[in-house]
C-alpha cells in the first residue's frame, strides 16, 4: 500500500538539496572515520581512567555498579564497537539482540538522521507520524504471509508488548485468570510478566497474584516420549481448570531459558488441544523475531495457522503485539503514551526491509549461513579443547554432551560443565580480551551469543574464537 506524498512544507524541507547533501556528508565522514576499526584492541591508559570516572558516576546515579565496564564512545563498525576507554571489542550480544546491524551502520545512521527531521522525538498512540503506520503495516503484512494475523499494536518495550497480548487474550476469554507457559520461560520485567516468567530471582518481594501453570519444554533426550508427557500435562491442566485459561504462551525457541529448540511435532498436538478446548495461542517471539531463517519463527515451523496473538521486539527497535481479526480488542484496552522514538521507528523499518529483501532469510540465506559458520568454529573449538568442555548435567542428572546449539542468529556454547560461576568468570575475561557475550539457561548455564545478523560475516567468527581461546585459558588459570 502506498500513499502519494503531499506537497507539504515538511516534504519540501526533507527533500531539499541542502538537507540531503548534509546527510550524505555525515555518512561519508562516518565511513572514513570507521575505516580504522578492523579488530579488537585494548584501552589506552588515559582512556581507562576516563572509563572508571564514567562507571563511578553510573554507580552513584543508579545505586549499583554495572555488570560490565561498558560505556560506548558512540561509534563502531559492524560487529565492532569502541568504548570511551579507546578499546574496541567484538560485540556478540548487542544489547541482548537489539542492534541487529551492529554499530555505526551507515544505513541505520542515515535513518536516524532522517528521523530527526520529523518534528517529534517520541511518538505515541495519540500523535504519530506516517512512518509508524508504515512500520505497523510492514509487521502485519509480513505476519499475515503464513498466519491469520491481521492487526498490529506497537509499543516501546517487549514487556509492554507482552502485557498487551495478555490483555487481548484475557478480554477474549472473558477474564479467564490462569495462563499456561513453559518452564524456564522469560516474559519481561513488569510486575505481571515477572510472575509469569519462570525465574525465582526475578520476582523476589513481588506479591504473587498471577496464576501460572508451567509445562515441560521439549527434551531431545526423550524424543517422542517428551511430546507424550507434554500432551499429558496440558490435558491435566485443562481438565483441572476447565475454562479458566486465558492463553498458552508458546516460546518456540527459549531465549533466556537456554536457546532451547523443539521440532514442529512437539508444538502441533499442544496447539491442536488448545484449539479444541478454546485456549488462545500466544506466540512470544520477542527474542526470536527476525533472527532465524524466517522473520517470524512460526513460519520456519509452519505453525502460523494456529497463532492467535504474537509479540515481537528487540531487533525491530519498536516492539509490537499482533493479533487476528477475531482477537482485535475493544476500544480502550490498548493504548500508551509512547510507541517509541522516531529514530527507533525509522531505523527499525529500514533494517527490517533490508533483512526481508537482502537475502537473509530461507534455508540458504545469510542468517542460516551464520549459524553454520558459528557451529563450524565452535565444533572445532570444542574438539581442540575437550578439557574445557566436561559433560554438563541436566535436572535429572543425565549428562549433556551437546556443547554447541542454537538456531539462526541465536548461538550457544556450553563450557565448564555449565557452571554459572565459571561462565560468569569467563564472560568477564572475554570482555577484557575483546569479546562481549552473555549468559543464558538454568542448570546448566550457557554462553549466549546474539551476533548482529545484519552485518556479521561468517569470517568474523575467526578472530572471535581466537579471543575465546585466550580468554578460556585465562579463566582456567585464574579460576
Amino acid at each position: 500500500m502506498s500513499t502519494s506524498p503531499s506537497s507539504t512544507i515538511a516534504e519540501t524541507f526533507r527533500h531539499s538539496p541542502e538537507v540531503t547533501s548534509a546527510i550524505d556528508a555525515v555518512i561519508t565522514r562516518l565511513e572514513a572515520d570507521q575505516a580504522g576499526l578492523v579488530e579488537a584492541r585494548p584501552a589506552t591508559k588515559a582512556g581507562a581512567e576516563t572509563l572508571q570516572d564514567w562507571l563511578a558516576r553510573s554507580k552513584e546515579s543508579r545505586g549499583k555498579g554495572a555488570l560490565y565496564p561498558y560505556v560506548g564512545s558512540g561509534i563502531g563498525r559492524g560487529p565492532l564497537v569502541e568504548l570511551v576507554d579507546g578499546s574496541v571489542k567484538w560485540d556478540m550480544i548487542n544489547g541482548i539482540g537489539v542492534n541487529m546491524f551492529g554499530h555505526g551502520d551507515p544505513g541505520m545512521v542515515r535513518a536516524a538522521l532522517e528521523s530527526a527531521l520529523g518534528d517529534v522525538v517520541m511518538e505515541g498512540n495519540l500523535q504519530y507520524n506516517s512512518k509508524s503506520i508504515e512500520l505497523s503495516e510492514f509487521l502485519a503484512q509480513e505476519a499475515a504471509k503464513g498466519s491469520r494475523i491481521r492487526h498490529c499494536f506497537t509499543t516501546n518495550s517487549g514487556a509492554m508488548a507482552n502485557e498487551s497480548a495478555l490483555k487481548v487474550c484475557q478480554q477474549k476469554t472473558n477474564g479467564a485468570p490462569r495462563v499456561i507457559a513453559f518452564q524456564d520461560c522469560f516474559m519481561g520485567r513488569s510486575t505481571t510478566m515477572a510472575q509469569i516468567g519462570d525465574s525465582a530471582a526475578g520476582r523476589v518481594g513481588i506479591p504473587l497474584n498471577a496464576q501460572v501453570d508451567y509445562m515441560p519444554f521439549y527434551d531431545p533426550a526423550m524424543g517422542a516420549r517428551s511430546i507424550e508427557m507434554a500432551v499429558w500435562h496440558l490435558d491435566m491442566y485443562l481438565k483441572r481448570y476447565p475454562g479458566q485459561h486465558s492463553c498458552f504462551i508458546f516460546e518456540l525457541v527459549q531465549g533466556e531459558g537456554g536457546f532451547r529448540t523443539a521440532p514442529r511435532e512437539f508444538f502441533v498436538p499442544l496447539m491442536e488441544m488448545c484449539r479444541e478446548r478454546g485456549v488462545p495461542i500466544w506466540d512470544d517471539e520477542v527474542q526470536t523475531f527476525g533472527r532465524n531463517t524466517e522473520m517470524y519463527y512460526y513460519d520456519a515451523l509452519d505453525l502460523g495457522e494456529y497463532v492467535d496473538v504474537v509479540t515481537i521486539g528487540k531487533m525491530s527497535q519498536v516492539c509490537a503485539c499482533l493479533y487476528t481479526e477475531e482477537f482485535n480488542p475493544k476500544p480502550g484496552l490498548l493504548s500508551g503514551t509512547f510507541i517509541g522514538s522516531s529514530s527507533a521507528i525509522h531505523g527499525g523499518l529500514s533494517a527490517l526491509r533490508r533483512l526481508r529483501d537482502g537475502g537473509y532469510y530461507g534455508p540458504e540465506g545469510r542468517i542460516a549461513g551464520l549459524q553454520a559458520a558459528f557451529r563450524e568454529h565452535a565444533d572445532a573449538f570444542v574438539a581442540a579443547h575437550p578439557e574445557w568442555f566436561p559433560a554438563a548435567k541436566d535436572t535429572f542428572g543425565r549428562p549433556i554432551t551437546e556443547f554447541v546449539a542454537g538456531t539462526g542468529g541465536m548461538c550457544r556454547l556450553t563450557p565448564f560443565g555449565g557452571s554459572r560461576a565459571m561462565i560468569m568468570k569467563a564472560l568477564h575475561v572475554m570482555f577484557d580480551e575483546g569479546v562481549i557475550a552473555f549468559i543464558c539457561g538454568h542448570d546448566p548455564y550457557h554462553l549466549r551469543f546474539l551476533p548482529p545478523v545484519g552485518v556479521m560475516e561468517p569470517e568474523h567468527f575467526g578472530p572471535v574464537f581466537e579471543i575465546l581461546e585466550r580468554a578460556f585459558a585465562r579463566t582456567v588459570a585464574e579460576g
